[in-house]
């Protein structure tokens, strides 16, 4: 079974996983999706202004509605057929009544002419009350239907109010938008890293560029749809039972259930809806996670061979998806012909009654443009009020998977602000666990210093890594304490501790911009002498020097153009750019030959008289220089002091140095 298809046992409890690995209860009642639906509403805080203008220009597009059918009645009855104003007991409505005033006594032409004139002013002003969707050839997927969300424009107007209203609607969906993508954007980029390891890349692009978008459709759908139809079906109906409800009781009634009966057509679909809209867009993040997992490993997937597996997959997650899709459809027409039946049954019985009371003379033909203009208006409404609250729960499962990691906890629980880089870094009884709950390291005690060259050593696997992300607050020890002088790190505000703490981690990570862009993205503000300087510090300085157009220099996806050891010098020095009070670097001299090396860790040594430079290395050359080592194993700290007081004691860290020196001798290598 591929990927894409595989599913949880209980199908109660939680949708199709696919390839989730964070995300995967995602069943929510009718209770939970209004709850989300709610939330999502109250965004429209951020932006009173436009919404308050969408609102009131969609009220107005109401106007046209209550004048034009009256209007048809005049045109019938007084124009047409050449009847008497009075020649019924059907009354007038009141914003009608002052344009029968006016042309009251005119000819059948003049009436003719009178009608034209208004109905070609309320064209000029609101157009025929219809959509302004820039509708091309559109897809139906739901990425595809996000992307249009995003940018959507429309309106119930036309001309001049409905070219203004389709501008306001236009900026309120992208304001909207860009506020809801950058908010997750922000949470995500703040989760721990323990769970950033378990997140795909493909999983957080799909959450912000297409689940995000699905907001603005919540406010509308929320606010102005329902709101529109709403106001328009009771002013409606009001007018109705003012110049029928004598007349025809029954029709008024009719009117009046159109509404609540269409809800009661779709309400009962709304969970299967939530199921497979989830299970659509989780379909359609496995084929992004697996588009962006084969791409950005493409040299590895070349050389092993893998290009056939790897299309298939894709293929295999493409058709996943778009079969999901296909069951949003299906389920959107069966409700869609549900409401229609309902509709024409009723209609049915309604256009009998007018007709029986236009034959007995009740009503005149003109009534019948009034009362199946009004009807059909109605049944509009009702049609659309009962799949509103269907197409809500499609942007439901969007903002579930948008909230979800909102509310996820992230690293910045702290409130107590850092505000001058660590004297001295204390571990205090420290401990980690990773959520499986597999040890990292226990029970460290451990003081670091400005002024410091320190080295963390052991074998792979001890420790040295997640201990390191511990100082430099990537995560939180489960047990003790990290102290930066006498703030607690589980206190300290996250972002105030990266101001003083540069971490240059063991995979060389490069944007595929120029090598100035990549400097210049720790601090804008350096000079071309620091940039010098940090290049010259970490042998880079050559290689620049020697590219086509030197720090204007692109690079290709992640650094690619760069061998290994290039990379890793133009990560070091980007590293020594920034200039911070701490400076963890992880295998910094992995990939250098020994006279780079021996120069690096000069630079490094000198860096450390006004700072503590921390190192994760194996490499003896560069270990040895170092002012204290630490040396840690099975994540426990068992050695600490300078290499020569290691070696004289020919303990843990003897030991390891004898594996290192292979035949010769640990007092030989000291």
């Amino acid at each position: 079974m591929s990927d894409a298809t595989q599913v949880e046992l209980d199908p109660n409890t939680s949708t199709a996983r696919f390839d989730d690995r964070i995300d995967t209860e995602t069943r929510i009642s009718n209770r939970e999706s209004a709850q989300i639906i709610g939330r999502g509403f109250r965004y429209i805080a951020t932006t009173p202004r436009l919404f308050g203008l969408k609102l009131g220009l969609s009220l107005l597009a109401i106007v046209p509605v209550l004048y034009l059918q009256w209007l048809g009645k005049i045109l019938i009855d007084q124009v047409i057929l050449q009847k008497p104003f009075d020649a019924t007991d059907v009354v007038m409505p009141p914003h009608v009544q002052p344009f029968i005033n006016l042309v009251y006594d005119y000819s059948p032409f003049e009436i003719l002419v009178a009608l034209t004139v208004v109905s070609v002013l309320l064209l000029l002003v609101f157009g025929t009350r219809t959509y302004v969707y820039q509708d091309w050839a559109q897809g139906e997927d739901s990425a595809t239907q996000s992307e249009n969300a995003m940018n959507e424009g429309s309106s119930e107007s036309a001309s001049f109010l409905g070219f203004i209203d389709t501008l306001i609607h236009i900026r309120l969906s992208q304001r909207l938008t860009n506020h809801i993508r950058t908010t997750l954007y922000r949470r995500m980029a703040h989760l721990p890293m323990t769970t950033l390891d378990d997140h795909r890349i493909g999983d957080a692009i799909y959450r912000v560029m297409y689940d995000a978008p699905m907001l603005p459709s919540v406010c509308y759908t929320l606010t102005l749809t329902p709101l529109v139809m709403i106001v328009q079906a009771v002013i409606s109906i009001y007018f109705l039972y003012y110049s029928y409800g004598a007349i025809s009781p029954e029709l008024v009634w009719v009117a009046a259930l159109l509404l609540p009966l269409g809800l009661c057509v779709t309400v009962p679909f709304s969970k299967l809806t939530r199921r497979v809209q989830q299970d659509s867009r989780a379909a359609g993040t496995a084929t992004t996670n697996a588009i962006e997992e084969s791409m950005g490993n493409i040299a590895a997937v070349q050389s092993l061979g893998g290009m056939t597996r790897e299309k298939d997959r894709i293929d295999d997650q493409s058709k996943e998806s778009f079969r999901r899709y296909r069951h949003i459809k299906i389920i959107d027409i069966v409700i869609r012909f549900s409401t229609w039946i309902v509709m024409v049954v009723v209609a049915f019985g309604v256009s009998v009654s007018i007709t029986d009371s236009i034959i007995v003379g009740e009503l005149s033909p003109g009534d019948w443009s009034i009362l199946f203009g009004i009807w059909f208006s109605l049944a509009g409404a009702a049609m659309e009020l009962g799949v509103f609250w269907i197409r809500l729960q499609g942007n439901a499962a969007a903002l579930r998977r948008v909230f979800f990691f909102i509310d996820a906890p992230t690293e910045d629980t702290g409130q107590t602000i850092v505000s001058e880089g660590p004297q001295t870094i204390a571990l205090e009884d420290a401990s980690f666990n990773y959520p499986d709950g597999r040890p990292a390291f226990q029970n460290i005690n451990l003081t670091l210093r400005q002024g410091e060259l320190v080295a963390i050593v052991g074998p792979t696997g001890a420790g040295k890594t997640t201990l390191a992300y511990a100082i430099a607050g990537y995560v939180r020890p489960t047990r003790g304490r990290v102290r930066y002088d006498d703030t607690d790190l589980a206190e300290a505000n996250v972002e105030s501790v990266r101001d003083f703490v540069t971490y240059v981690f063991q995979e060389h990570m490069l944007l595929s911009e120029s090598i100035r862009s990549n400097l210049l993205l720790v601090r804008p503000e350096a000079t071309e002498a620091d940039i010098e300087t940090a290049l010259s510090c970490a042998g880079a300085a050559e290689i620049v020097s020697n590219l086509p157009d030197g720090l204007d220099t692109v690079l290709g996806r992640s650094g690619d153009s760069l061998s290994v050891g290039q990379k890793q010098r133009v990560c070091i020095a980007r590293g020594l750019i920034r200039d911070t009070p701490v400076l963890i670097l992880d295998e910094p001299t992995a990939a250098l030959d020994p006279s780079t090396e021996e120069a690096l860790v000069e630079s490094l040594q000198t860096a450390s008289e006004d700072k503590l430079v921390l190192v994760i290395a194996h490499r003896l050359s560069t270990i040895r220089k170092a002012d204290r080592i630490v040396f840690i194993d099975q994540g426990e700290v068992n050695d600490i002091g300078s290499h020569d007081e290691l070696m004289s004691k020919e303990g843990s860290y003897y030991e390891f140095v004898r594996l290192q020196t292979g035949s010769r001798t640990a007092d030989s290598s000291s």
